[in-house]
């Protein structure tokens, strides 16, 4: 399975000009600082610093996107894994498991909207993701013992949901937004008092005075 995903560059707000090549790496460095203080997500420096790159870095399809008969598309992760455990050299095997984990972090946090249309959901990314990071860090111990490569991906195996969730901020942060969005965020939080569209509709200037009678936030 494909998977389609019709946006890879993250919309600036209408109150931001168009973010120079050269900036986008401050640009997510501060949105994702923001959202891990918003949600108490505690994490090393060198971690901040990779997940930055690697949102930099996807901001360019060529980067997402693999180039196939048919043109680019979105290697799914089952063929990734397939890869990493086909690979004849451990250099092959980690960059497979590192691709993985990256694409599914990316595609989870800011495309999670997306995958509730599609046949798996943000809990197959969340798995699949979690797990390649951490068979890499056991591939960089089993090694290196544990290097600082081996750190960072040791912490997003273990907080890979914290990390989706902090990227949903960010991608909801920079989106643009209108009447309607207002509409369905609040029509959301009234059926499930989701946290997600709490923040959201507090951001957009809706007081959230209590969550809806009989239902449970998550």
């Amino acid at each position: 399975m494909i998977l389609e995903v019709t946006a890879v560059m993250v919309i600036p707000p209408k109150n931001m000009q168009l973010i120079a090549a050269s900036d986008v790496k401050t640009f997510f460095h501060e949105s994702l600082v923001s959202a891990m203080e918003n949600q108490n997500l505690c994490a090393r420096d060198d971690t901040i610093a990779y997940v930055v790159n690697m949102l930099a870095g996807f901001t360019r399809t060529d980067h997402l996107f693999e180039w196939a008969q048919d043109g680019y598309s979105l290697k799914p992760l089952a063929l990734l894994f397939g890869e990493a455990i086909e690979a004849r050299t451990k250099k092959h095997r980690q960059h497979a498991l590192r691709r993985m984990g990256d694409v599914a972090l990316f595609i989870a946090g800011l495309f999670a909207d997306s995958l509730k249309r599609k046949v798996v959901d943000v809990g197959y990314y969340v798995s699949m993701g979690g797990a390649a990071y951490g068979c890499l860090c056991e591939d960089i111990r089993a090694a290196n013992a544990m290097d600082a490569g081996g750190v960072v991906f040791e912490e997003l195996s273990e907080n890979f949901t914290g990390f989706v969730e902090v990227l949903e901020e960010v991608g909801d942060n920079t989106r643009i937004t209108d009447d309607a969005d207002v509409i369905h965020w609040y029509d959301v939080w009234a059926r499930t008092g989701d946290k997600r569209a709490a923040r959201i509709l507090q951001r957009y200037g809706v007081h959230i005075l209590e969550k809806p009678e009989g239902r449970s936030q998550h």
